[in-house]
């Protein structure tokens, strides 16, 4: 290959927006040479790493979009605390089967027991399985939705919480809610079978003294 196409194949493969392949071909071509491999084995090397730093690139990028506050997984989770969990429970949550069937999760107990961590988990769970999730609070939810009611923009602000195929709603209950709030609440996670999931946490004192975490799934 000479310099003036190597240039015009490096401009071609950035153009295309092919970085994996920009940056190992060369090397790749040489080590192949080297083992004697064929011309689709290097070719399928250079399409399977140009596969996953892109699959990488989307799951970084969902994840950013989900705004988790700090990012947790099940593997960081104390299950010595609290004692009493159904670890077997949650864990199959991880299938992620409440996305396909529309299913609401809720998670309920007392302050400090890891629901937050737990709905975060899930939604870091879905993300690296190709969903989109937004995570928020119930106060920003309502706070966001009032003042675009207000500004007549209702219709279209509600839309940010039923685009992502996954809500996690934080800190639901925490404060009191009135009847106003609690229906822009509804309205955000509430939808035609059609919308998307919703995953809602909330970690706010119930009529039972408890704070809850709920996922809801549209």
């Amino acid at each position: 290959m000479t310099p003036s196409d190597q240039t015009q194949l490096d401009a071609q493969l950035q153009r295309l927006h092919l970085q994996y392949l920009q940056s190992h071909y060369q090397s790749l071509a040489r080590k192949a040479a080297e083992q004697q491999r064929s011309h689709v084995d290097y070719l399928a090397q250079l399409v399977d790493g140009e596969f996953t730093t892109r699959e990488m690139r989307s799951i970084e990028r969902r994840i950013k979009n989900a705004r988790f506050p700090v990012r947790k997984t099940l593997d960081d989770f104390q299950w010595s605390w609290p004692k009493k969990i159904n670890r077997a429970q949650i864990q199959n949550l991880l299938r992620l089967d409440f996305i396909t069937t529309c299913t609401n999760v809720v998670l309920i107990g007392n302050v400090g027991l890891g629901k937050t961590h737990l709905a975060i988990a899930l939604g870091h769970a879905a993300c690296t399985s190709g969903h989109s999730v937004l995570f928020t609070t119930a106060v920003d939810i309502i706070n966001t939705l009032a003042a675009a009611q207000s500004a007549g923009q209702l219709k279209r602000d509600i839309r940010r919480y039923l685009r992502p195929a996954v809500l996690i709603v934080d800190e639901l209950g925490y404060l009191p809610i009135d009847k106003h709030g609690a229906d822009l609440l509804f309205r955000s996670s509430a939808s035609a079978t059609s919308a998307p999931q919703s995953l809602s946490p909330p970690t706010a004192p119930t009529s039972t003294g408890h704070r809850s975490s709920t996922m809801t799934a549209h």
